[in-house]
């Protein structure tokens, strides 16, 4: 059993593997389906080469695995009932907040512009 301690830097390292908004956007569409780096290229408008470090990360966060089809790889959530519970819940969380969290002078959108994924996380349909 982990301390407390422990506990909680593994809790971090899960927040910050899921905290960039391209990786956020890659779980959000993996929900949907196992999908290639080029289909999630298609599909959530973003650049190639951002797409294609980020399902490494996720991947060494134990969130997405991927198998070998062809020359490329399919990536796959890992554990997706969990990442629905928690998708569901951050919006939960964040319909509870409001503003707060946007305009938090520290991870707020003010201060951490990110316009390209913009339109990937502005998914319309919720997962909760």
């Amino acid at each position: 059993m982990l301390d407390e301690r422990s506990a909680l830097e593994f809790a971090a390292h899960l927040f910050r593997g899921v905290s960039d908004p391209a990786r956020l956007a890659i779980l959000r569409h993996l929900t949907l389906g196992d999908h290639r780096v080029v289909d999630l290229t298609e599909h959530l408008g973003l650049a190639q080469s951002t797409v294609s470090r980020h399902p490494a990360c996720l991947r060494d966060c134990g969130l997405v695995n991927s198998r070998p089809q062809g020359q490329a790889s399919v990536f796959c959530l890992t554990h997706p009932d969990a990442v629905m519970v928690l998708l569901g819940a951050a919006e939960r969380l964040l319909a509870l907040t409001g503003d707060s969290v946007t305009l938090c002078p520290v991870y707020g959108s003010a201060a951490n512009p990110t316009q390209e994924v913009a339109a990937a996380v502005s998914d319309p349909e919720p997962f909760s």
